[in-house]
């Protein structure tokens, strides 16, 4: 009866723990979606505004017949439109973000509804546990009770870990392919400035366009990564703080799409690419030696655990 109910116990509380785990990922989506929509909203503002400016200098008129005479205007025009194709740019991947976070948001919710009686079923268990103990061996059933509730906390955490693990494994994945690609980008990019003519040029471009795609892999990886670590950083002392990685997308997508002729601002993105992927490793790295420490853990208090059973 005892291995019975102390089964049923670690089913639930890794339910429960499930539950806490995505209520919070959750919430942490609501906010995040919130800042999304304004910056869908700021950027759509922008648009507008731009599209005003390339919009004044294509009509006839004096100032336009007199900045063309004098070959400004055309400079002018080439730089606002460019303006126009970044922010565009930048409002597509923010778009494309609301719509993966919404995404995850109803993931979630399913998810939930599989646990929404994991509370009540703990109780219910508890309750009849803390019966059988007292008609029992009060002593026995309480130490045991005690290991059980530890092992099963240790297998959630464990599990924590190796999803947390796994995620970070993937960003790390999208950076490779995203280095991969902005180092073919500067290589063809060196090529194309000691003359090597269109085809180098849209070798080139063809080289960014990918790692742009890899560099929003990356990010959504990322967000999925941050979500996974938020229940981990408050068991352990790790210390993790992956926010700044968070806004590397934004530095790729805000300078990149406009600058993308300019050598330094691949050599700039590649680096940039690299020092969230070094960060990313640190942590993984933090994450496994964790894993390790709560291995051993489980071990000996699985052992604990049998010696005693076995005492009775």
């Amino acid at each position: 009866m005892y291995e019975e109910i102390n089964d049923q116990l670690i089913r639930v509380r890794s339910a429960m723990s499930k539950k806490q785990k995505w209520e919070k990922q959750l919430a942490d989506y609501e906010t995040e979606l919130i800042n999304v929509e304004k910056e869908i909203s700021r950027l759509e503002v922008q648009l507008f505004a731009e599209k005003k400016d390339v919009q004044k200098l294509e009509r006839i008129g004096i100032t336009n017949l007199i900045q063309t005479l004098f070959g400004s205007k055309h400079e002018k025009l080439r730089q606002e439109k460019q303006e126009v194709i970044a922010v565009q740019l930048q409002l597509e991947e923010a778009e494309k973000t609301k719509q993966e976070i919404s995404n995850s948001m109803n993931e979630l919710h399913h998810k939930l509804q599989s646990v929404v009686d994991a509370d009540q079923d703990y109780e219910f268990l508890l309750s009849t546990k803390e019966q059988i103990i007292k008609e029992r061996d009060a002593a026995f059933g309480n130490r045991l009770f005690e290991l059980n509730e530890r092992e099963g906390d240790i297998r959630a955490y464990i599990t924590e870990l190796n999803e947390a693990i796994e995620a970070g494994y993937n960003v790390k994945d999208a950076l490779n392919n995203a280095m991969s690609s902005l180092e073919s980008a500067e290589g063809w990019g060196t090529f194309d400035m000691f003359g090597g003519g269109m085809i180098s040029s849209m070798v080139k471009h063809d080289h960014i366009d990918k790692a742009t795609n890899h560099i929003h892999q990356a990010q959504t990886r990322m967000r999925n990564f941050q979500k996974e670590l938020l229940d981990i950083d408050e068991v352990t002392n790790l210390q993790i703080d992956i926010s700044g990685m968070l806004k590397f997308a934004d530095f790729f997508f805000d300078g990149l799409i406009v600058d993308w002729m300019v050598q330094g601002r691949i050599q700039d993105s590649l680096q940039q690419a690299r020092d969230q992927h070094a960060s990313v490793v640190s942590v993984i790295r933090k994450l496994e030696m964790t894993l390790n420490e709560k291995e051993i853990e489980l071990s000996a208090t699985q052992t604990e655990k049998t010696t005693l059973i076995e005492q009775l």
